[in-house]
């Protein structure tokens, strides 16, 4: 094992800013807007949504269309339903093409973020390149980097990000990084020992460009502002954001939408912060991972707002619900397990515990979704059964607004642990442990990539449909 977690990390470090095609729509507003009509490969039956959707074309599906279309047609079966989005587009190309929505659906975990990096650059070496991306916590930090870079240069600033913040900033040249190379043949025992000493010094001493201890006068002064009430000071951070991430490429929603979660601490609701909808900003990414008490809440427009993993640690059903509903392809990366050992121990309760909380129920969550598709598919076939007479009654126009035979893939990506990984996993930002993330993400969606079929848009008898290379064939 020791000797193939070596290479795994020898050969990520010589495919370090290795990236696959540029997308050719990257720029296109055609990403987020309804395709045209056009043959599609799609199975037969076409529903009373998408017959509507031929007559009316482009115009329709969103809501200045669809009314544009109702003062000139006058009725609403000429419509399609102004929540559900076209049929996609043709499949002639690469199967992930066919989706209006490419979505990249990134969860929280610290330091087992570089986990979502080595599945990004998976994803870019076969020329996949989402133009959603919605994140929380670290997932959100990395959600920045990618949508604030140009896709040519994104893997490279993905690795310079996570190497910069897997340094300490006192003492780097104790002897302990000079073992580094080693660490991998160790056995398992002196592994542990190993990673406990970078925890340690995280904890101590912060990360470099990423947060660092305050005074225990700070800690305790109870009159302190809620945006210093914390064990650790996160301001390096937002130097770090806008170092390695272009803000105003970044709040071009043309080209790629952008997401992250976070919980406002004065009315316990949760937040998502949308470049569709308002600007993004650094604060805005560090808020989504202001997980509390180590680190402090961040002032957005005199509110406050603490880590979106404290409601929800993915926001997989922040795009699922999205309107209007469109093909969507989506690509989970989890770095929770719900699944895992009886502890034994205290430490081992402590790690099981971390993995119940902040694993995201995807299966719950994709169990509800799936059968709400089916309902909204079913409701669209039965709205064919209606006179064309009776097609103007308000009951008939409200259905519409629910029916839809948009197609759901789900790809799940979970990183899995490593025997003498334990309860400091999210704050053991060591650079092997990086390195190892990475190399594991990486090989996690090469394995996916396998299997092109699972890419293929769902057919009409199941619109939603899940994929996880861990489990079995990979099919729910």
């Amino acid at each position: 094992m020791a000797d193939k977690r070596q290479k795994q990390v020898a050969a990520v470090e010589r495919e370090v800013g290795e990236q696959g095609p540029a997308p050719q729509d990257s720029a296109s507003p055609a990403m987020l807007a309804p395709a045209k009509k056009t043959t599609s490969a799609r199975a037969p039956a076409k529903t009373a949504a998408a017959k509507a959707r031929a007559k009316v074309g482009k115009g329709a599906g969103t809501g200045a269309g669809a009314k544009t279309a109702r003062a000139r047609n006058g009725k609403a079966d000429d419509l399609p339903p102004e929540h559900c989005a076209p049929e996609a587009r043709p499949g002639h190309g690469p199967a992930h093409d066919s989706y209006a929505v490419r979505a990249l659906v990134l969860q929280g975990g610290g330091a087992l973020g570089a986990y979502q990096a080595g599945v990004y650059q998976g994803l870019s070496e076969g020329g996949i390149h989402p133009n959603w991306i919605a994140g929380i916590s670290i997932g959100a930090l990395n959600a920045a980097i990618i949508a604030g870079n140009p896709p040519e240069t994104r893997v490279a600033q993905l690795r310079a990000f996570w190497e910069y913040i897997c340094q300490q900033p006192w003492l780097p040249g104790l002897p302990v990084d000079m073992l580094t190379e080693a660490a991998p043949n160790w056995p398992e025992p002196m592994r542990i020992w190993f990673d406990s000493i970078h925890a340690a010094r995280a904890l101590v001493e912060g990360q470099r460009g990423f947060f660092t201890p305050r005074s225990l006068m700070d800690v305790w002064n109870r009159g302190a502002d809620a945006g210093n009430a914390s064990y650790y000071d996160t301001s390096p951070l937002k130097a770090t954001l806008e170092r390695f991430a272009d803000f105003d490429r970044l709040n071009r929603p043309h080209e790629m939408r952008v997401s992250v979660g976070a919980v406002n601490v004065r009315t316990g609701n949760f937040a998502y912060f949308d470049n569709t909808r308002t600007r993004l900003r650094p604060e805005h990414f560090m808020a989504s991972g202001a997980l509390p008490p180590g680190f402090p809440a961040v002032e957005i427009d005199g509110e406050y707002y603490w880590d979106g993993g404290l409601v929800s640690n993915t926001p997989l059903q922040e795009v699922l619900t999205a309107q209007p509903r469109r093909d969507a392809l989506i690509f989970q990366v989890d770095l929770w397990s719900a699944r895992g050992k009886l502890p034994h121990s205290l430490l081992d309760v402590a790690e099981r515990q971390k993995d119940i909380q902040y694993s995201s129920r995807t299966r719950a969550i994709t169990d509800v979704m799936r059968e709400q598709q089916n309902y909204r598919r079913m409701l669209s076939e039965l709205m064919t059964l209606v006179p064309p007479s009776k097609r103007d009654d308000p009951a008939y126009r409200k259905a519409a607004d629910h029916a839809c035979d948009a197609r759901r893939n789900v790809i799940q990506l979970i990183y899995r642990d490593k025997s003498f990984e334990g309860s400091s996993k999210d704050y053991q930002f060591g650079a092997l442990t990086m390195h190892e993330h990475w190399a594991s993400g990486l090989d996690d969606i090469r394995d996916t990539l396998k299997h092109p079929h699972w890419l293929a848009i769902p057919g009409p008898d199941h619109p939603f449909v899940t994929h996880d290379v861990h489990r079995g064939n990979g099919e729910d």
